[in-house]
């Protein structure tokens, strides 16, 4: 390079201080280096704001599950009156909460078909009839039948002995005789059943139609609910041995019946 162009670059370089030279210009760092990693490409991210932790919508959450485990208890125990209308600043007084997770824990309870919405007065607990009943029923095992058929074929036999204390905590849930306990020990023992298949999204829909379910028919005598509980538990051991064994015929049976006496 001649002084004339040395001299030119040194002028422009004191002209401007604060960039560099070309041939210095490729060490410079990128001033968004430091973001990349955090970075996606298309995403702008220089005006955005940080978002604060939900702490209360957590807790909201949490509130409103547990009112919704009560609300259940209520129903399948019968404490909340088939046909009667009940207000959620009511219940919320009665749980020692606000209305709010009480109002969503109801429209939850609507969805599954156990209450149904009243306008300007809370909600109505439904009657449930024979008939929805055993529809309920038939649904379910048309449902898990040929899924428990398709297990009993592929599973090993000890898997089977592992869903052995399940089973027996439905049979001490129903001599107690409370059917809420029982209503949580025999979902849980159902589920455990269909997970051996593998799909979630069956779980989630037998589930969704087992707590429709366990509401409690309208009329039902009390003394009658034990020794229905007893007999449905009894199946679920009988299953087992059946499942253990890869007796089809027998399995086929027992799902059956066990459906049908769902009804």
């Amino acid at each position: 390079m001649n002084q004339a162009a040395q001299g030119s670059a040194a002028a422009r370089a004191a002209e401007n201080p604060g960039v560099p030279r070309s041939r210095d210009a490729a060490r410079v760092p990128d001033r968004h280096a430091a973001d990349a990693p955090d970075r996606v490409r298309g995403e702008h991210t220089h005006s955005e704001t940080p978002i604060p932790r939900p702490r209360a919508a957590v807790q909201r959450s949490s509130v409103r599950g547990q009112i919704l485990d009560a609300l259940r208890t209520a129903l399948v125990t019968g404490e909340l009156t088939p046909g009667q209308v009940y207000s959620a600043p009511a219940l919320g007084d009665r749980f020692g909460v606000s209305a709010t997770p009480v109002r969503e824990a109801m429209q939850q309870l609507a969805l599954e078909g156990a209450v149904e919405v009243v306008p300007n007065r809370g909600f109505r607990v439904v009657k449930r009839g024979a008939r929805e009943l055993a529809e309920l029923a038939e649904v379910r095992s048309l449902i898990e039948t040929p899924v428990i058929l398709r297990l009993a074929r592929t599973v090993a036999p000890e898997r089977w002995a592992d869903l052995r204390p399940l089973a027996e905590a439905t049979v001490r849930a129903a001599a107690v005789g409370c059917r809420a306990t029982y209503a949580e020990t025999d979902r849980v023992f159902h589920a455990a059943i269909l997970s051996l298949s593998g799909n979630e999204q069956l779980v989630h829909v037998a589930e969704d139609l087992h707590r429709r379910s366990q509401w409690p028919l309208y009329g039902t005598p009390p003394a009658l609910v034990r020794a229905e509980l007893l007999a449905d538990a009894s199946q679920h051991t009988t299953l087992l041995d059946a499942l253990a064994a890869r007796d089809l015929d027998a399995v086929r049976v027992l799902v059956g019946e066990h459906f049908a006496g769902a009804s």
